[in-house]
């Protein structure tokens, strides 16, 4: 029993590193935070965007797995740290902490797939150079194919509601 509970934990420490591994090296191929350094102005401090999206990263794989621990608001209103009058204050906090983490988040977001599109347009340079003249067109349909046929399986046999 020791074995295959050691096992597993190796097994979701390896997944988690690949996976946070593939974020990253997303974001270092668009060259995003170098991006933010340049329309910020503070080329200086691209080490300290860089540890930021890390501990957001971080932050936020935390978040998603030890979910009972990231909820700080349901601890401070289900103890009633600071007098049982100030609920409806503190959801008020709540909203506006979650208000700005979604404005933030969606930031994100779409800076990311600005600098996916804009890596799209690299597409057909790379083709020319390596000699892919002839059936790029083919090649990037059967990818779209692809993506729609896995959404439509993931969504008809409802593997989303597994968590899978």
């Amino acid at each position: 029993m020791f074995l295959k509970q050691l096992f597993l934990g190796v097994c979701g420490l390896s997944f988690g590193l690949l996976a946070s591994a593939g974020v990253f090296t997303v974001l270092v191929s668009v060259g995003l935070i170098p991006r933010f350094a340049g329309k910020m102005h503070v080329a200086k401090k691209v080490f300290a965007l860089e540890e930021a999206v890390v501990f957001g990263t971080l932050t936020g794989g935390f978040c998603s797995v030890f979910g009972r621990y990231g909820e700080v608001g349901s601890f401070v209103l289900s103890r009633q740290i600071f007098g049982p009058g100030t609920v409806s204050v503190w959801k008020v906090i709540g909203n506006i902490f979650l208000c700005g983490g979604g404005f933030f988040a969606g930031m994100f977001v779409g800076c990311l797939a600005l600098a996916i599109a804009e890596m799209l347009n690299s597409i057909p340079i790379f083709s020319r150079r390596i000699g892919f003249r002839h059936g790029l067109g083919v090649a990037i349909a059967a990818a779209a194919l692809g993506k729609v046929t896995g959404s439509l399986l993931y969504f008809a046999r409802g593997l989303y509601m597994s968590g899978m």
